[in-house]
């Protein structure tokens, strides 16, 4: 399921650009369904806070995004199976959006990106770490626990990225894994 999402990702960049769009351009962003508070408000346009998580702006945000999503959604899918994988992933990723929504309604901004989605595997991973007292086969729990540290402090850092849908979409992942009772994954002892 996570190859499928990393693909289709991938498709739907390519095929923008195939057709000749600008995916640097926010103008043409918003007319394949990037997110813009007004056009949710004024417009009821609602689609937009799912729509957005699936366009990026420029191969270097895509590249970005797919790349933790390469390995975080691995992690994750072999630990909670597909479909909880998916519901995370989908579910998390609008969590993160509508966060981002509800914080900068005052902005016109226009806003698109996995990384909302790509934030909620991430924080599925920690819930699945801290439920097992860091006892994950696979995981570095340092490592994972410092990689979505530093993401989360270097999206507030930056000012060209939607901190609030990073913060929505770990805090989201966190608290679904949590309530879709994502299995336990604790190493074993060999006796």
């Amino acid at each position: 399921m996570n190859l499928l999402m990393v693909l289709i990702n991938i498709a739907v960049f390519l095929i923008i650009t195939i057709m000749g769009g600008d995916t640097l351009d926010a103008e043409q962003m918003l007319s394949y369904g990037a997110m813009y508070p007004p056009y949710v408000t004024q417009k009821g346009e609602y689609y937009r806070l799912f729509t957005c998580m699936f366009l990026h702006f420029g191969w270097q945000h895509l590249f970005y995004n797919m790349l933790l999503l390469w390995f975080a959604g691995d992690m994750l899918e072999e630990r909670s199976g597909p479909v909880r994988y998916l519901v995370i992933y989908l579910a998390g990723g609008v969590a993160g959006n509508v966060l981002s929504f509800l914080t900068g309604m005052e902005r016109q901004v226009v806003s698109a990106g996995a990384s909302g989605a790509v934030f909620a595997v991430i924080g599925a991973l920690v819930w699945l770490v801290v439920k097992n007292r860091g006892k994950v086969e696979g995981i570095d729990n340092r490592g994972l626990c410092m990689m979505a540290v530093l993401s989360l402090a270097q999206g507030f850092m930056d000012a060209g990225v939607d901190h609030m849908a990073h913060l929505g979409g770990f805090i989201g992942g966190f608290l679904l894994a949590a309530v879709l009772r994502t299995p336990s994954a604790v190493r074993r002892k060999d006796r």
